[in-house]
């Protein structure tokens, strides 16, 4: 049977009405705060973001500039080394160089080492997605498939582990330190592990399950710029082997910019080194393995502390000062502009 509002209204039958129901939500009369942007209230908003920002600005510039840094180019001391290196056939040839340098003040508390990267444009499109996300997370996958080519497989087929460009031109120079004491030479320990981000480590990367690790890598081969397989990146520490090497992992977070620095190690508070580094005379002693005169780059290695906001990057608190200087700015400006406006205003009606 079908339904009587499906028939036209006949003749003399009112039509039902459109209109909403006379409700204030669908009248659209709830009440609602409607500010008034008063010169008060504009002028306070801009002063008091100027003052903010403004003071924020300094205690970071002011904290950045306590930060203790050394940074030292090792390019053109390791230039016979460099010059080694440029030959890709000479890769299993070791090579080693020593840079000195002096601390002239203590550097107390927590003390870490980065290596400097200049010209390396991490950043290129292709370059960025050639990895496999899957098989870093341990997974038997089919790796042809991944947009890591052609750093893939090798020409009999044989699959690398791990895959794409990114992991095959992972930096690979090692970076020893020791002090100088009187006429002995003391080396100075350094942390492995603990470098790299807690959701990488514990969530982004992890390894084959296998009763061992070189059990886990069979029928694999190590990408054609490694040295070693992955299972043997860290020889002293079975744990910081594999997907889940922390050299590994800091390398695999790419940089924006072709000038970099990642985080290497980190200065074992103990012994002569409990409070730091003493001032002295220090040396680098560095395995010369990462190539970069064909690219026209430069290698460093920065020993540096950090503060709450970070290391000794003083952009952000220049940009508060930037953004607090031109808030503070305009709210005199347009203080100016009103009283001209309410000066003629005032004379208009005398």
């Amino acid at each position: 049977m079908k339904n009587k509002a499906s028939f036209p209204p006949q003749e003399g039958e009112a039509r039902p009405s459109r209109c909403p129901d006379n409700s204030a939500f669908k009248q659209q009369k709830l009440p609602a705060w409607k500010p008034q942007l008063t010169i008060a209230a504009v002028l306070s908003s801009f002063f008091l973001t100027g003052a903010f920002c403004l003071s924020v600005g300094v205690c970071l510039i002011v904290y950045t500039n306590s930060v203790r840094e050394i940074q030292i180019d090792y390019s053109d001391k390791c230039s016979d080394c460099s010059k080694l290196r440029e030959n890709s056939s000479n890769w299993n040839k070791e090579c080693h160089c020593s840079v000195n340098f002096m601390i002239k003040e203590d550097i107390l508390g927590d003390v870490f080492m980065y290596y400097g990267l200049q010209n390396f444009y991490q950043n290129h499109r292709r370059y960025v997605i050639s990895r496999s996300d899957a098989q870093l997370l341990g997974r038997n996958v089919n790796i042809q498939k991944s947009y890591c080519a052609p750093f893939t497989t090798y020409r009999n087929g044989t699959p690398m582990a791990p895959c794409g460009a990114i992991a095959n031109s992972m930096f690979n120079d090692t970076i020893d330190l020791f002090y100088n004491l009187n006429s002995s030479v003391i080396q100075v320990p350094l942390l492995k592990t603990g470098n790299s981000w807690w959701t990488d480590k514990n969530v982004k990367f992890r390894n084959p399950k296998s009763y061992n690790l070189s059990s886990a890598f069979a029928g694999t081969a190590r990408p054609p710029y490694w040295q070693k397989p992955a299972y043997l990146l860290d020889e002293e520490d079975e744990r910081n082997n594999g997907y889940v090497n922390d050299d590994f992992i800091v390398w695999m977070r790419v940089s924006a910019f072709a000038t970099f620095r990642n985080l290497y190690r980190r200065v074992n508070r103990v012994r002569q080194f409990a409070d730091g580094l003493p001032a002295g005379n220090y040396t680098f002693r560095i395995s010369y393995n990462f190539p970069v005169t064909k690219f026209k780059g430069r290698k460093h290695v920065i020993l540096s502390t950090v503060v709450w906001s970070g290391g000794s990057n003083p952009f952000l608190g220049i940009a508060y000062v930037v953004s607090g200087t031109a808030a503070t700015l305009a709210g005199f400006v347009i203080t100016a502009i009103h009283l001209k406006l309410r000066k003629k205003k005032t004379y208009f009606q005398k």
